[in-house]
C-alpha cells in the first residue's frame, strides 16, 4: 500500500483514458464537489501532483482547470498560497451565457422585454409577501440616487440605478434562481439599452413612488398593476427606438 497516498489530504482521483481526458477530469472535480467531497473554498491539489494522479500531461490538466473556471466552477488565484479552488456559487455563468445568446441572436429585443414583464410581476408578488425594511431602505435609497443622476443629466448612472432597482426587488423574494434569472435580464437589458441610446424618461420616479407606497403596504395587486402598466409602457418605448434603427443597424449594434 502506498502510505504516502493513504496520508494524502486530498480526494482520491481515477487514472483517465487519454481520449477527451480534459473532459474526464472535469467530471471527476464536479462529481467530487456535488458528493461534498470537495466545498466552497477548498484548494486543489498542486498542478504537478494533479497531473501526476489523473496520470495526464499538465498541459490536458491545464485545459480542464480552464475548462471548469469557464463554467465557474473554479478560481484560479495567482501568488503565494495561489491555486486552483472551489467557487462559492455565483450566478456569472447563466449571466453571462444569457449576454451571449442575445448577441447570437437568440433571444431577441421582443423576448427579452417580454420575459422582462413577466418576471417582474411575478417578483413584485413574492416581494410583497417577503420584503423587509432592509429591503424597503434599499429602494428608497436607490430612488433617492436615481433622483440625483436624472437632476445631473448622467444617463448612464441612471439607467444603471434603474436595472439596479429591480435587482433589489429580485434579492427580497430570497430565491436565488429568481434572483440569478433577474440578473441575467437586467445584464442584457442594459447592454439593449446602450444600443438605442439615451433618452428622456419623466415617468420612472412617478411610477417608482406609487409602487414602494403599494409594496410597504403589502398590496400585491396594486404592486403589481403599477409595475406591470410601467415596464410595458417601457417595452413600447424600446422596441419603437430599436425599430426604427432599421434591421441593419440594429443588427451592427447588437454585435
Amino acid at each position: 500500500m502506498n502510505t504516502a497516498s493513504a496520508a494524502s489530504p486530498f480526494p482520491r482521483f481515477k487514472a483517465i483514458t487519454p481520449q477527451r481526458a480534459f473532459e474526464e477530469i472535469a467530471t471527476q472535480i464536479r462529481g467530487l464537489v456535488a458528493s461534498g467531497q470537495l466545498r466552497p473554498g477548498d484548494r486543489l491539489p498542486p498542478e504537478r501532483e494533479l497531473a501526476s494522479m489523473f496520470k495526464v500531461s499538465r498541459n490536458t490538466l491545464r485545459e480542464a482547470l480552464r475548462a471548469l473556471e469557464l463554467a465557474g466552477m473554479i478560481e484560479s488565484r495567482k501568488g503565494a498560497g495561489g491555486g486552483a479552488f472551489v467557487r462559492p456559487g455565483s450566478g456569472h455563468v447563466v449571466v453571462g451565457g444569457m449576454r451571449d445568446l442575445y448577441h447570437l441572436g437568440t433571444i431577441t429585443p421582443e423576448h427579452l422585454t417580454e420575459a422582462r414583464v413577466w418576471l417582474s410581476e411575478l417578483v413584485v408578488r413574492v416581494a410583497c409577501e417577503r420584503a423587509d425594511d432592509d429591503d424597503f431602505a434599499a429602494l428608497q435609497a436607490n430612488v433617492e440616487a436615481t433622483m440625483r443622476a436624472d437632476a445631473a443629466g448622467d444617463f448612464d448612472e441612471r439607467q444603471r440605478l434603474n436595472r439596479e432597482f429591480h435587482l433589489i426587488l429580485a434579492r427580497a423574494t430570497r430565491n436565488p434562481i429568481i434572483a440569478i434569472t433577474m440578473e441575467a435580464v437586467m445584464e442584457v437589458l442594459g447592454h439593449f439599452i446602450a444600443q438605442i441610446g439615451p433618452s428622456s424618461n419623466p415617468f420612472t420616479l412617478p411610477s417608482r413612488e406609487r409602487f414602494l407606497r403599494h409594496l410597504r403596504s403589502r398590496n400585491a395587486d396594486a404592486a403589481v398593476a403599477e409595475m406591470s402598466q410601467f415596464l410595458k409602457e417601457m417595452q413600447d418605448a424600446y422596441l419603437a427606438r430599436w425599430n426604427a434603427l432599421g434591421p441593419v443597424d440594429a443588427a451592427a449594434r447588437r454585435a
